[in-house]
């Protein structure tokens, strides 16, 4: 048999022999280290094994710690299982949930198509207005539901502006005869990849203009050299997005499942420390996430041809036209949507309280309302659970008092903002059983003390400076999480970080924020995340375009991130000084070291 025919058949079964083989492979693990520090290796290695090459689904692996930490003596079962749903879980899902609401009366399409119109329509300006929108939307909505639905709106403003795509890159192929014009304001194909509704791709006429073909008196290079012009554009659009999401998933606790792993893990390891909520934690990551968005734009920009002297002053000629045709599309399927009615002006407001309340909370800078009630009761969780249980009954149709007293009134009965078959349907159950195993794998090697055992053969790196220790270890979260998931990327590494950061005397967070923040940079490769995939299966991106602007997106993630934590970073979280927080950890291993070592030389003595 072909070793090409052998190959192909053991890559149809290559999760099968993962799940088979990994247990085998490792079992010496079981063997050479300390019982209970190896047994947790052992489950920590296999769930990182198969988070990585997906032989279980993510969440199924997620749920190993249930039956393996009992079974093998790790930890007991009623440990374990509150884990999945701890009140981190609960912040999330009401993010979640909001999000649905967002979703379910439009409410985000009409901010995109907004935030378009305002920014105008030269290639540069819409790119930036593309990665703003996305950012601030992939803030509250899932990065993967923000890319699916910008998606359809940049496809509809780029046929606008430059044709079929198809057609386009005929034309940059074009060497002998000139073909019609290349900014013809309408579709001749439809673009399938990339599906939009009917009223995007309306083409509306410009100065008494019906939009059809006219003379071209353009050379074939002239020709070729604009498509190859506007090809380049196209392809920055489509590559923004998903950039844009991932970065702005990391301004606010629930944008990302990174962040709540990152919280849920501090609270278990440092019970003491409360520098971390919703509202610090947004004080910290939204300038930081401006600045690598602008820095973002201009890399982004600067490689597909929209930094050009037409970013300033104004030019009478084809693309002129094409950008007025465009900005005619925005503005129509803007009006189109028709005045805010009652159900989307009450989504926004209960947005915006629900932003407010949970900045407000415990901003630490000032006195939150939390003081109010009994200190330590009331936390994020709680208060987005409180907001987002109004939008099951609050109705979404004004209420009519005179409704009362008409008895010909329809009795249809009314339409909450949002029903529970809807948030059912659109939550991602899924990531909060992810989020669950993060958590109990974290308590694992905590009460293992597997933790602290790698922290300690970690020590070699108390020689890198922390400042220099901040690169690397962004970098390389950012670069493993390239291959795997963000989600279970933090959830391996996150721990080792904590326990190295105890090790060395260096305050956790100054860590363990970065490390968070950089797993979700991941830039170069269509796999990284669902929304570089969701960019990728367009057809039109290669893997080259991703990583040749990825691996610069790369560095600039983690040159911002270093300049964040060595600046307002260290002025929030007060990052120069080890914590007192920490301390008590330190004295709790160095009391355990000193009971093992006693221990061991009493049994030697026996």
């Amino acid at each position: 048999m072909k070793m090409s025919v052998v190959s192909k058949k053991l890559w149809s079964v290559h999760k099968q022999l993962v799940l088979l083989l990994t247990p085998l492979l490792f079992l010496p693990l079981l063997f050479t280290l300390p019982e209970k520090e190896g047994k947790c290796l052992y489950v920590v290695v296999l769930m990182a094994m198969f988070w990585c090459t997906e032989a279980l689904p993510l969440a199924v692996t997620a749920m190993l710690p249930v039956c393996l930490f009992p079974t093998l003596g790790i930890l007991p079962s009623k440990k374990v299982c509150p884990q999945y749903f701890l009140e981190t879980n609960f912040l999330f899902l009401s993010g979640l949930v909001m999000a649905s609401s967002i979703e379910e009366w439009g409410l985000h399409r009409r901010i995109a198509l907004k935030v378009l119109s305002i920014v105008g329509v030269k290639p540069a300006w819409l790119i930036l207005g593309m990665m703003m929108t996305s950012s601030f939307l992939s803030m509250w909505l899932s990065n993967t539901a923000t890319t699916a639905m910008m998606l359809p709106i940049a496809n509809a403003i780029l046929e606008s502006l430059f044709g079929d795509l198809e057609t386009l890159k005929q034309k940059c192929k074009c060497t002998e005869e000139p073909e019609g014009e290349i900014i013809n304001g309408q579709s001749t194909s439809k673009l399938h990849s990339l599906p939009s509704v009917p009223s995007e791709k309306q083409i509306l006429s410009i100065d008494g203009t019906d939009g059809t073909e006219q003379s071209d008196t353009r050379t074939a290079e002239e020709i070729r050299s604009e498509s190859q012009y506007q090809l380049k554009v196209w392809k920055g659009f489509l590559i923004c997005i998903p950039y844009a999401a991932s970065i702005g998933g990391t301004a606010t606790l629930t944008g990302t499942a990174p962040n709540l792993i990152m919280i849920g893990q501090l609270k278990s390891y440092f019970p003491d420390c409360d520098l971390i909520n919703f509202g610090s934690w947004f004080a910290f990551a939204f300038p930081l996430m401006l600045l690598f968005l602008f820095l973002g734009w201009i890399w982004i920009a600067f490689l597909y041809g929209g930094l050009n002297t037409r970013l300033c002053f104004k030019r009478h000629d084809r693309r002129a036209q094409a950008e007025a045709r465009a900005k005619a599309v925005i503005d129509e399927d803007y009006r189109k949507l028709g005045p805010i009615n009652f159900a989307e002006g009450a989504i926004s407001f209960f947005f915006i309280l629900f932003a407010v309340l949970l900045f407000t909370r415990d901003p630490k800078f000032v006195t939150g309302w939390s003081v109010f009630f009994k200190k330590g009761y009331v936390s994020d969780a709680v208060t987005g659970v409180i907001i987002v249980s109004i939008l099951f009954f609050f109705p979404s149709q004004k209420p009519s008092l005179s409704w009362w007293f008409d008895p010909q009134g329809s009795n249809t009965p009314y339409v909450p903002l949002l029903s529970w078959k809807k948030a059912q349907d659109s939550v991602p159950w899924n990531i909060i059983l992810l989020l669950g195993g993060g958590f109990a794998m974290a308590k694992g090697c905590e009460e293992s003390g597997l933790a602290s055992w790698i922290g300690g053969h970690l020590q070699p790196l108390a020689e890198v400076p922390p400042a220099a220790a901040v690169m690397l270890i962004t970098a390389f979260l950012a670069c493993f999480t390239e291959f795997a998931s963000n989600t279970a990327t933090i959830i391996i590494f996150l721990p080792v970080i904590a326990e190295l950061a105890i090790h060395i005397s260096v305050n956790p967070l100054y860590f363990m924020i970065p490390a968070t923040v950089g797993c979700s940079y991941a830039f170069m490769l269509p796999v990284s995340t669902p929304p570089n995939s969701i960019a990728f299966a367009s057809g039109h991106l290669m893997v080259k375009d991703m990583v040749k602007t990825g691996i610069v997106m790369n560095i600039l993630g983690v040159l911002s991130v270093s300049l964040a934590m060595n600046t307002w970073g260290v002025a929030m979280f007060n990052l120069n000084m080890y914590p007192e927080w920490a301390q008590s950890i330190n004295k709790s291993a160095v009391v355990t070291d000193v009971h093992f070592s006693s221990v061991q030389s009493l049994n030697a003595t026996l």
